[in-house]
C-alpha cells in the first residue's frame, strides 16, 4: 500500500544571478514495509527532494510546483505548526552525520525523552520507560545506563543507534534514512543496515533510503530510483534495475563498482553539472557515450519500457551495459 507520493516536484533557490532550478517533476512513491533507494552522485537532488518532504528547506528554496500526499493531505499546503505534528512523529529523519547530528551537551536520555514527550504526550515513569525500550529495541547494550550516556561518550555505530531509537520511540510510519553508514566502517555499516531491515519487517514501516553505495541498494532496497541532475532518470525494482539497467547513467553506475559482474571498471567521463549551468536537452548528454542530435535539445520523459520500470532516454532501452 502506497502511504507517500511525491508528484512533479520541481524547486529551485534564489542565487544572486536569479533563480536556479534544481530539481525537475520529481515523481516517487513510498509503500509500507518497502525500501525506496533514491541513488545518484552527490548533489544530484537527493537530500533536498527528502527534505522537501519535511518542510525543512533552507530559506533560500523554493517549491514552484508538485504535490507531496501522505495520508491524503498534501504537505505542500500545511503550516509549519501542522508540519510539526507529522515530522519525527509519522516521518522521521536518520541524517547523514551521526556524530554531529545530537546534541553535545545533553545526554542520550534527555534527548530521547524530549522526543518522546513532544510527540508521545507521555512523562515521567512512561516516557522513561519507552526511552529504555527504544534503546533496546536499537540493540544498545545496558540501555538504562546509556541514557545518562553523553554523544561523546558513544561510537560513531551507537550514536547512529540512538537517532534510529527515536524514531522508533515516536512509531514513525515513514523512515527517511539520509546516507545512514556515512563514516562508519563496514561491519557497522551492515548492522545498521539489518537494524533498519528489521524495523521495515517487524512495524510495516515505510523506507526511503538515500544513498550513493550500490552495493546497499542491492542488498536491501525493495525498489530503485535514479536521480541525476535534478531528475529521476530511472525507477525499477532492484532486481530489475541491476539485471536491466535501462538508462545509460545507470549502466555507467554498475558499470563503475568494482569487480560488477566480471566486468571491466570503467568511470564516467565529465562532472556532473552545478546548479549554475544551463543544459538544453537531456541533462546527461555531455557525459552520454550514446549521445545523439536530439538529445541535445529534446528532454526525454519517463516511459514505462517493461511493467513497473521506467526510464528517461530516447535510447531503445537495449543497452546491455
Amino acid at each position: 500500500m502506497k502511504i507517500l507520493n511525491v508528484e512533479n516536484l520541481n524547486l529551485g533557490f534564489d542565487c544572486e544571478n536569479g533563480f536556479r532550478q534544481a530539481l525537475w517533476d520529481v515523481s516517487f512513491s513510498l509503500e509500507c514495509g518497502k525500501i525506496l533507494a533514491l541513488v545518484g552522485e552527490s548533489g544530484c537532488g537527493k537530500t533536498i527532494s527528502a527534505m522537501s518532504i519535511l518542510g525543512l528547506l533552507p530559506k533560500k528554496a523554493q517549491i514552484t510546483s508538485g504535490v507531496i500526499t501522505f495520508e491524503g493531505v498534501d504537505l505542500l499546503t500545511l503550516n509549519n505548526k501542522s508540519m510539526q505534528n507529522i515530522r519525527g512523529k509519522k516521518i522521521a529523519l536518520i541524517p547523514q552525520d551521526p556524530m554531529t547530528s545530537l546534541n553535545p551537551l545533553f545526554t542520550i536520555g534527555y534527548q530521547l525523552l524530549e522526543v518522546i514527550k513532544i510527540h508521545q504526550s507521555l512523562s515521567g515513569e512512561l516516557a522513561y520507560k519507552k526511552a529504555i525500550e527504544a534503546l533496546e529495541a536499537v540493540q544498545i547494550p545496558c540501555a538504562e545506563e546509556r541514557l545518562n550516556s553523553y554523544p561523546h561518550e558513544l561510537s560513531g555505530g551507537m550514536k547512529q543507534r540512538a537517532i534510529i531509537a527515536m524514531a522508533l520511540a515516536c512509531n514513525a510510519e515513514i523512515l527517511i534514512a539520509d546516507e545512514p553508514t556515512t563514516a562508519l566502517d563496514v561491519t557497522i555499516q551492515a548492522q545498521i543496515m539489518d537494524l533498519i531491515k528489521n524495523i521495515k519487517n517487524e512495524h510495516n514501516t515505510a523506507v526511503l533510503l538515500i544513498t550513493h553505495d550500490l552495493a546497499l541498494v542491492r542488498e536491501y532496497a525493495d525498489t530503485v530510483a535514479v536521480m541525476y541532475a535534478g531528475r529521476i532518470v530511472e525507477s525499477a525494482t532492484a532486481h530489475e534495475f541491476f539485471n536491466n539497467p535501462c538508462h545509460p547513467y545507470s549502466a555507467a553506475l554498475l558499470n563503475s563498482i568494482p569487480g560488477n559482474r566480471g566486468k571491466i571498471l570503467e568511470t564516467i567521463a565529465g562532472q556532473p553539472p552545478s546548479i549554475q549551468q544551463d543544459i538544453s536537452g537531456c541533462r546527461f548528454h555531455p557525459r552520454c557515450k550514446f549521445v545523439m542530435e536530439h538529445c541535445l535539445k529534446d528532454v526525454p520523459e519517463l516511459s514505462e519500457v517493461a511493467p513497473g520500470h521506467f526510464c528517461a532516454c530516447f535510447l531503445d532501452n537495449n543497452i546491455n551495459p
